[in-house]
């Protein structure tokens, strides 16, 4: 730990990863709130598998045809809200089961980034650590763009505030209100696939679907109002994200995977905890 401290004053490398964890812990802590209270899991975790194709794409487009300006990144937001949009608009129109839509693109994306990764020459270095995550590698242009994407993120959370409460907790009700909320489930939808392109950057694709989740798993269990578990979240992201780039620092171990047991475990422990505070029902005595 005391090395990670020393490094941490010197390093600009480690003090962008430092800067990343806390931008990225904002913006999965607001929008996962939002994700785990809808039961959009499953939509976000296909958005983070799908926006490899557009990884790949970029990466091959870049290195084949010259275009050094075009970076992974661009191509992840590019399909990562294109995705988020067609779930939800095929979803609403269409009458479709999410279910279906939802791994028809998980697969296209999967499949299509694997040909093109496969297609392009060279070690897509950049390409493995989007996949498994790697926070060490984020740089300055990076940290921009992911402070870019989280300033949305959150305006537009505190904007769309009470709408985007009752969308998600009473969409019925919303309807009776007059509330666009189609409008309302394509946005949050969107904010999903901004978040998750921010994510990437740290636990990578396999795992990004975690770290939305756990922290705000954990802090539903301790606060009831959505703001609070808001907040909780977005500090537990922040512990879990910095705790686990120190401890992985030193071994040399991929940070994003020690983030993610850190959380899991965290998870685990609140659970036996409120499984050990219930009393325990007595059978009644024939």
């Amino acid at each position: 730990m005391s090395a990670f401290i020393k490094d941490l004053i010197e390093l600009p490398f480690l003090q962008n990863a430092v800067l990343a964890g806390i931008l990225c812990s904002i913006a999965s802590g607001i929008v996962g709130t939002w994700v785990v209270l809808r039961r959009i899991t499953y939509i976000a975790a296909a958005i983070s598998h799908c926006i490899l194709g557009g990884l790949g794409a970029a990466r091959y487009f870049s290195v084949v045809y010259d275009l050094p300006w075009l970076r992974p990144v661009y191509g992840a937001i590019l399909t990562a809200l294109a995705a988020a949009l067609t779930i939800g608009i095929i979803s609403l129109r269409a009458k479709e089961r999410e279910d279906t839509v939802i791994s028809a693109l998980w697969a296209i994306g999967m499949a299509v980034g694997v040909l093109f990764i496969f297609k392009t020459p060279g070690y897509n270095e950049d390409l493995m650590s989007y996949l498994f995550g790697n926070i060490l590698m984020v740089s300055r242009e990076d940290l921009f763009l992911i402070a870019g994407l989280d300033m949305a993120v959150v305006a537009l959370t505190l904007t769309f505030y009470s709408q985007t409460l009752a969308v998600c907790f009473d969409e019925e009700f919303a309807r009776t209100r007059g509330m666009a909320v189609e409008f309302y489930y394509l946005l949050l939808l969107c904010l999903t696939a901004l978040t998750v392109v921010l994510t990437v950057s740290v636990v990578g694709i396999i795992m990004v679907i975690a770290l939305l989740s756990l922290p705000v798993a954990i802090a539903s269990r301790f606060f009831d109002r959505v703001w609070k578990i808001m907040a909780a979240s977005t500090l537990l992201g922040i512990f879990f994200t910095l705790t686990g780039l120190a401890v992985s620092y030193t071994p040399n171990l991929p940070s994003g995977a020690v983030t993610i047991v850190m959380a899991g475990l965290t998870y685990l422990l609140t659970l036996v905890f409120s499984a050990l505070k219930k009393p325990v029902r007595q059978t009644p005595a024939e």
